[in-house]
């Protein structure tokens, strides 16, 4: 079974909530929007993926990356209840209980849940650059765990970006990460660089060598 908890109460700048968990997503992106799809082996065994997925799910892909987390608040709540697949990919009639109880990282922080709202602000050789982000959904599964945001206020850069991580049949662990974004206004080329820059720190944030 899959539990997908969605909260899409508030406003995002973008109409294709949750398109990062569409298979199609590198050939039939939403109009305007350029997908991308990384995946990058953290290494294997149930303690890296444990290691791995308490760091995703508390920020570590960001703070890793380089980003200062601020604002983050947990929402409403007020959709958390999320929708339980068969395996045949079709909602289960009757659906179980959401999962209620708050989980913490070592250090205390509260892991991400849908509808978490936050400000990741990145210094820049000039100044900073800030974007406030919603929580759109979260993948809790044994072996697979995860969440995307999306941006809630119209910049040169908007969209959703979806961070996973799985733990595949043959013990491998692997974190994969889509984005679509609509990059626009001066200098879009340059920030689209940029931001191929910026995925390469992301991939490397949970990383052994380089992260957790």
């Amino acid at each position: 079974m899959t539990r997908r908890s969605t909260f899409t109460d508030q406003s995002v700048t973008y109409g294709a909530i949750g398109a990062t968990l569409a298979p199609d997503l590198l050939r039939y992106p939403p109009a305007g929007y350029r997908p991308a799809e990384d995946t990058v082996r953290l290494g294997s065994g149930v303690e890296r993926f444990e290691r791995a997925a308490e760091s995703l799910m508390t920020w570590g892909i960001q703070r890793g990356s380089g980003f200062e987390v601020t604002d983050v608040s947990a929402g409403t709540g007020a959709q958390y209840p999320g929708i339980v697949y068969g395996a045949d990919g079709s909602p289960l009639t009757e659906q179980p209980a959401p999962r209620t109880e708050e989980r913490f990282g070592a250090d205390g922080t509260p892991y991400i849940t849908a509808g978490m709202t936050a400000t990741l602000e990145r210094k820049r050789r000039f100044g900073s650059e800030t974007t406030p982000v919603l929580v759109v959904y979260v993948v809790d599964e044994p072996d697979r765990i995860g969440f995307a945001y999306g941006t809630t206020a119209v910049g040169p850069e908007n969209g959703e970006e979806s961070f996973i991580l799985e733990r595949r049949d043959d013990d491998t662990v692997w974190l994969t990460i889509r984005s679509i974004l609509a990059t626009s206004g001066i200098g879009a080329g340059a920030r689209r660089k940029r931001r191929r820059e910026l995925t390469k720190l992301e991939l490397r944030a949970l990383h052994p060598a380089g992260g957790v």
